[in-house]
């Protein structure tokens, strides 16, 4: 006896209250602009500048010691990882501990860069700090511009290559779906005031991947649909399509949040925002593929004229069970 995720044959009609979906997306998009235009974002020492200061010892590095230490000194956004090299010594354990600039101040003083040696010797004797690095605010506000014309052509790219593979107005419906995406996750960073550095943009970079391969599934059986079917209604087309690939769609969903989830519980603190981004794109991206790419498609429409059955179409792993 096999778990299945879903029915074999569904047939839910998902454009019923297209409308209410489409509402509820666009509720979300205002209350999360709003929220980054009032509070913005919580930018990390990759965004806002701060000093990176590395850290060597003979003694394994205790990440929850080292930040226990610093805790009194109130030195706000702390970030501290070990660092894994296979060139390094038996004895060599390595640890990058990052601070932010403090509030009014262009960079991190030599006065506070000389309390969190202090205060992480006094739990490793032997601690050494073979170098400190700063990041100042010019080169922050430039990492930000370079994270925005990232994502910017990736959306792009994405557009050129829905629109070549089908037609323009699946171009549209995909990027649209996929603005949707980034402006979610934005939205609720912004609301929650998580930590937003260059692992999200990462993330970011992911999520769009992840949602257009989706969203591409979709639309391939749908041309292969409209091929099929040439007397239907295009809603009838797409429910049809949508069905079809819901299987696919939900087992590739939930088998990736799975282990998403596991990662958010034990992966511990430097990597929870990037894992949460993830999490929270493969929802809102799963969201998207069904209901708003598909629904700008509908609302657009699509030249029925095609006579040639495309050989390519299909989607082979559509009907995969869950």
């Amino acid at each position: 006896m096999r778990l299945k995720l879903v029915p074999t044959v569904t047939s839910w009609d998902f454009f019923g209250k297209w409308k209410v979906w489409l509402g509820i997306s666009l509720v979300m998009i205002v209350v999360g602009m709003a929220s980054f235009m009032i509070q913005g974002l919580n930018y990390g020492i990759d965004f806002r500048g701060g000093t990176t200061i590395r850290t060597e010892s003979t003694q394994p590095v205790d990440v929850a010691a080292y930040r226990l230490a610093l805790e009194p000194a109130g030195l706000g956004d702390v970030s501290i990882t070990e660092v894994f090299d296979p060139t390094f010594a038996a004895d060599q354990n390595v640890a990058m501990v990052r601070i932010e600039a403090q509030e009014g101040d262009e960079s991190v003083t030599g006065e506070t860069i000389a309390a969190v040696e202090t205060a992480l010797r006094t739990i490793d004797p032997e601690i050494t700090f073979p170098s400190v690095e700063s990041v100042g605010p010019k080169v922050s506000g430039e990492l930000i511009q370079t994270a925005a014309i990232a994502v910017f052509l990736a959306i792009t790219a994405v557009l050129i290559y829905i629109w070549l593979r089908f037609e323009w107005q699946f171009a549209v419906g995909a990027v649209i779906a996929l603005v949707h995406d980034v402006v979610l996750t934005l939205g609720i960073f912004s609301e929650l005031q998580i930590r937003f550095d260059l692992a999200i943009i990462a993330a970011l970079l992911t999520i769009v991947g992840y949602s257009i391969n989706d969203t591409v599934v979709v639309f391939d059986r749908v041309r292969e649909n409209l091929r099929k079917y040439k007397t239907k209604d295009l809603s009838e087309v797409l429910n049809l399509s949508i069905n079809e690939t819901l299987s696919r769609t939900m087992m590739t969903s939930v088998t990736t949040l799975l282990a998403l989830i596991a990662l958010f519980v034990l992966g511990g603190d430097v990597i929870r925002g990037f894992v949460f981004a993830m999490i929270w794109g493969i929802i809102v991206g799963t969201y998207s593929s069904v209901f708003v790419a598909s629904t700008i498609l509908l609302f657009l429409g699509v030249k029925r004229d095609w006579t040639k059955k495309d050989p390519n179409a299909g989607g082979q792993y559509a009907n995969i069970d869950a």
